[in-house]
């Protein structure tokens, strides 16, 4: 743990400083004993001086015992621990004269663990263990502890009659386990804390006392159980037991592998072996008065908490052939026999080594992993994750999950790599080229480190803990175990920090800058991948196609450009960022055209290079996008959107207009160049807006807002060129006054990323303008106005419907507000009395359509509401379109927009609601399906719970049609069933990577609910 440096010099002239007269010394001349003391590292001098002066005359001028308690970490607790071990055992001090190398190691220890030295004052016999300085081996250890509770070391079967001094988990051979035990922890601390033992050997040692005391809990157990001797039963360890790299406190994870012996009913069997297990299981956790060893953890067993304890071996492989995912795997890794029958465990554990060394090519690889990586995340409690030291960002667990990864990536071909432990096997791959020396080096050290401090936190209270603590007097305690000595507070956190900040550098250190060793000019110091370890290090990461990535790897870091310089710098977190996406092969070639685009524009690299969160934000879009990725890659300037969420968010309506009217007045008379000046607004804006929808900014009903909003500007803007592009740029010369009527989702300020804006146009002739004059004119603007949104061009285009107009596609496309009067009074239809709820004014002049929505409101909101037969008309309208209109094969259950409980199911709830009601309730006369419904519950026409109901399907549906567009980069209304599609889906929904199955049952869950409120509400009278 930390080297022992022995006495600090001239520790006997301080002391003596004043004492004798002639005495020459050139130390600080100290006034007091007590000051003295403190100046030597004890924190309370005085109570130092006491208790030094209670241990007799001998005590205080033995300057070698003094030297060995200031070199400890904590020397006020190793001389207060000693000072009640020398009342319960005065021969002690004598032993320490005899014995120096046995004093420097129980005094390291009682200067970092006050539990032991609480052991050490009851049982004082067993500092006879401290005298041996050699390593006990893994047979001593159980001979031991075996003896301890009274059992046999050399009878290899368990006995079917109770062991002398074995009665059970009450008797006192749990005692004597316990005591035993700590008496060997007591050794293995003593080696550590004076530099005798390497980490390796101390974990090593602890891994082999806790199969020893497993081997004797078992022993106990057997005592317990009739018909122990019928069957076979062997522990695995498993963990950081498994891999012999335990820590002095944890839990043991274990699982249990039982035969029936010849005979004997494998189910008669399997319930002995269960009630051994369970026995042993309390043997070692069961409080007793000296406490209790430790937890054993079997939930690393197939099915965990929910399967059976113990099962055969065949039924351990058939779930690991069948059932068994990714992690159980990874676990398996470092499993290996410690207790029981180990021969029985020698073929379960080389039975499943097949199994574990094919893990990195099963179809869910990717997203075992990434789900294992989120389990260990959540693990952390609220407010420790700073602290953490084994869960935390820069922790143990960063560094033993990467090099558990490339075990599985690499370990299929090579089978040097085939290690439990975390060190050996971060040696194996630096050795096989897999991890660059240095790197390799960094990583060890920095687990080296972190392994030390858990050690040191565990011991302190022989608690299981890997926080570390925040008092100063931990932290100094700390720090001095860990040999600093001029600032241990501040040596020690710094360390700690910087330890931490390259450990979190992890997945460039061992994933992603081999990657780029393999296809281009970097130092021959590093190590190099073949195309062959890169390929599968890039499958096992997710990139379906590995030979394209290495081809984009390859052209943006090839070369000595600054640019190449940049990219290689970048790209290994960029690449661990792509594998976290969806689709990491979209995202890396979407990086690769966007840099091709910019690469050479100064800031476009730099900005990356320097802001980790544009750089970050973009792998995500890019890798989850195809619609954002095509809107960037006309637009790559938009990249600097991404710093923070202030620049994604929605822009007022009068602020686009603003830009749109002055993107406009700089290209004059031009109107193909003033209206792809707005379509390029539009494109920004259209990229601003998923990017904030796809990272949570705004929510669907914002979204919807947004669009519109800017679909609105989009449309007037184009009104304004178009009109003056006809008139020859005088507009007071324009014949008529023009109003174009937003409907259908654009009129709801509902439009997605895939509408077409719906809208009807309207005008009214000015004074002395024949009718026939303004009529050609109005028609002619809104025919040039189509065309000129939907010109070919790099941004997308704006498709105007104008089907909702009276008599549909085969009327005029223009009317006048008397010609919309006149049809209206004879010819309308319910269906059209219903598209009208969603009409307002969204371009041309504001007078002429306030008129039309005066001229239409009594139509879509009369006075008295629908009659009866209209309401059944729009009840049989429905069931026709639900009948005619889903198109062939369409599953029902996931079309989101005609299918059940998709969005005309809440729809047409809405509208029903209002056509009924709004002539007598204002609060309905709004063209938002979701105002409504919330307007209905308000005047007591809707229950809340069903509207909650409703609300949450239409969000849901509208969710997944804008997902559709932003991931495929085309629309389309039922949810694709493609497997792979559906994941990137879900995805971009928010949903785990192995969650696109949990989307399709919470789709499937809301739409089902909504459908039967939908169709109670409908159909109600």
């Amino acid at each position: 743990m930390y080297r022992y440096w022995g006495a600090p010099p001239r520790v006997a002239g301080v002391i003596n400083v004043g004492v004798e007269e002639g005495t020459v010394d050139t130390a600080p001349r100290i006034q007091t004993t007590a000051g003295r003391l403190a100046a030597l590292g004890f924190a309370d001098g005085a109570r130092a001086e006491r208790l030094l002066d209670g241990l007799g005359p001998e005590a205080v001028s033995d300057f070698e015992l003094l030297g060995d308690l200031v070199a400890a970490a904590d020397p006020d607790l190793a001389l207060s621990s000693l000072d009640r071990l020398v009342a319960s055992d005065p021969s002690v001090l004598g032993a320490f004269r005899e014995d120096p190398a046995m004093r420097r190691r129980l005094l390291g220890v009682l200067g970092l663990s006050a539990a032991l030295g609480d052991h050490v004052v009851r049982h004082p016999g067993c500092l006879r263990v401290l005298v041996n300085e050699g390593r006990a081996t893994d047979r001593e250890l159980r001979e031991e502890l075996l003896l301890a509770v009274g059992a046999d070391p050399d009878v290899p079967e368990p006995v079917a009659e109770p062991l002398p001094g074995v009665a059970g988990s009450g008797s006192p051979a749990l005692d004597a386990l316990r005591v035993a035990y700590r008496g060997r922890l007591l050794h293995i601390a003593g080696r550590d804390v004076t530099g005798e033992a390497t980490l390796g050997d101390t974990a090593a040692n602890l891994a082999d006392l806790a199969g020893a005391a497993l081997d004797a809990a078992l022993a106990v157990a057997r005592a317990e159980v009739p018909g122990s001797a019928d069957v076979r039963l062997a522990v695995i360890g498993m963990g950081k037991c498994g891999a012999r790299e335990l820590n002095y406190i944890s839990d043991v994870d274990v699982v249990f592998v039982a035969e029936p012996k010849e005979g004997v009913d494998e189910t008669k069997a399997l319930q002995t072996a269960t009630r051994l297990a369970q026995a042993m299981m309390r043997a070692c956790s069961a409080g007793t008065p000296e406490g209790s060893l430790w937890e054993v953890d079997a939930n690393l067993r197939p099915e965990g908490k929910m399967g059976p304890l113990v099962r055969t071996l065949e039924s351990h492989l058939a779930y690991y052939r069948r059932w068994a995912k990714t992690w159980e795997f990874q676990a398996l890794l470092k499993a290996r026999p410690v207790a029981g029958d180990l021969e029985l465990g020698q073929q379960y554990v080389a039975a499943v080594n097949e199994m574990v060394w094919q893990a990195a090519a099963r179809p869910h690889f990717v997203e075992d992993v990434q789900a294992m990586r989120r389990r260990v995340e959540a693990h952390i409690r609220a407010g420790e994750a700073e602290r953490q030291i084994k869960l935390g960002p820069g922790g143990l667990r960063d560094i033993e999950f990467a090099v558990q990864l490339l075990q599985l990536v690499h370990g299929r071909s090579d089978a040097l790599l085939r290690r439990r432990a975390t060190l050996p096997a971060l040696a194996a791959l630096a050795r096989g080229g897999f991890v660059g020396r240095e790197d390799a080096k960094a990583l060890a050290e920095a687990y080296t480190f972190l392994r030390q401090v858990e050690h040191m936190i565990q011991l302190h209270r022989l608690r299981r803990t890997h926080v570390v603590p925040s008092d100063p007097a931990d932290l100094r305690r700390i720090g001095r175990g860990l040999g600093m000595t001029t600032d241990p507070v501040g040596e020690f956190t710094t360390t700690w920090k910087r330890h931490a900040l390259e450990v979190r550098r992890l997945h460039e250190k061992l994933f992603y800058r081999p990657l780029l060793q393999a296809v281009a000019r970097l130092p021959e110091s590093e190590a190099r991948l073949s195309a062959a370890a890169a390929k599968a290090r890039l499958e096992a990461l997710g990139y379906a196609d590995p030979d394209g990535a290495l081809r984009h790897i390859a052209g943006l870091t090839s070369g000595v450009s600054r640019r190449a310089a940049i990219q290689r710098t970048l790209l290994p977190v960029m690449l661990g960022w792509f594998a976290d996406a969806p689709d990491p092969d979209a995202g890396l070639l979407g990086f690769r055209q966007v840099s091709d685009k910019l690469g050479s524009t100064p800031w476009y690299l730099r900005l990356l290079r320097d802001e980790t969160a544009v750089a970050e934000r973009l792998a995500r879009l890019l890798g989850t996008s195809r619609y954002v990725t095509g809107l960037l890659l006309h637009a790559p300037d938009a990249v600097g959107m991404l710093g923070s969420d202030s620049e994604l968010a929605v822009r007022p309506a009068a602020t686009l207009a603003a830009e749109a009217a002055a993107a406009v007045s700089r290209h004059g008379q031009d109107a193909e160049s003033a209206v792809a000046a707005i379509r390029a607004l539009r494109r920004r804006e259209l990229l601003r807006t998923a990017c904030a929808d796809l990272f949570g900014v705004i929510d669907i009903e914002e979204v919807g807002q947004a669009l519109s909003s800017l679909n609105d500007v989009t449309i007037q803007a184009a009104l304004d060129v178009t009109i003056n592009k006809l008139c020859g740029g005088r507009r007071e010369d324009f014949p008529t006054r023009f109003a174009v009527i937003a409907m259908g989702r654009l009129g709801g300020m509902e439009s997605s990323y895939a509408s077409d804006a719906d809208v009807m146009f309207v005008h009214s002739p000015l004074p002395g303008v024949a009718e026939r004059d303004a009529t050609d004119a109005a028609h002619a603007v809104a025919e040039e106005m189509r065309r000129l949104l939907t010109l070919p061009a790099p941004d997308p285009p704006l498709q105007i419907d104008a089907g909702l107009r009276p008599e549909g596609r085969q009327g005029p496309l223009v009317r006048t507000i008397g010609s919309y009067r006149a049809y209206y009074d004879r010819w309308s239809s319910h269906w059209e009395a219903q598209a009208l709820l969603r009409a307002r004014f969204c371009a041309g002049d504001a007078e002429l359509g306030a008129e039309f929505t005066d001229l239409v409101g009594p139509l879509r909101h009369p006075a008295e509401g629908v009659s009866p037969e209209a309401v059944r008309e729009i009840r049989k309208l429905k069931a026709r379109m639900e009948a005619e209109r889903l198109p062939r094969g369409a599953d029902p259950t996931l079309h989101t927009k005609l299918g059940r409980g998709g969005l005309t199911d809440v729809e047409w709830v809405a509208q029903l609601l209002q056509l009924r009601h709004a002539g007598a309730v204002p609060a309905l006369r709004t063209t938002r399906t979701l105002d409504a419904l919330r307007a209905a519950v308000a005047e007591d026409l809707l229950a809340q719970a069903d509207e909650a109901v409703l609300a949450e399907a239409w969000r849901f549906a509208s969710r997944i049609r804008d997902a559709i567009m932003l991931v495929r980069g085309r629309a389309a209304d039922s949810i694709p069933g493609l497997v792979k599609e559906r994941a990137l889906i879900s995805r971009a929904l928010g949903y785990p990577p192995d969650g696109s199955e949990d989307f399709i049952d919470d789709y499937r869950r809301v739409t089902r609910r909504a459908r039967a409120v939908a169709e109670r509400v409908f159909y109600e009278d």
